[in-house]
């Protein structure tokens, strides 16, 4: 289960992405490569003392 500061990154990461796609800076089908890096953006920021919670999307 996902700790409750990885939940908010990723809650953080789905709500910029989805503003994104409704402003139409992204596309659905460009969205795992747009996501991955708003969410490691999100994750560098958060925790800036080098703990690091990958984003591995396949």
């Amino acid at each position: 289960m996902a700790s409750s500061v990885e939940e908010q990154i990723l809650r953080a990461s789905k709500e910029i992405a989805v503003k994104f796609i409704e402003t139409g800076r992204i596309s659905p089908t460009n969205f795992t490569e747009h996501f991955e890096v708003i969410y490691n953006t999100i994750n560098k920021t958060v925790l800036p003392d080098g703990k690091k919670l990958d984003c591995n999307i396949e």
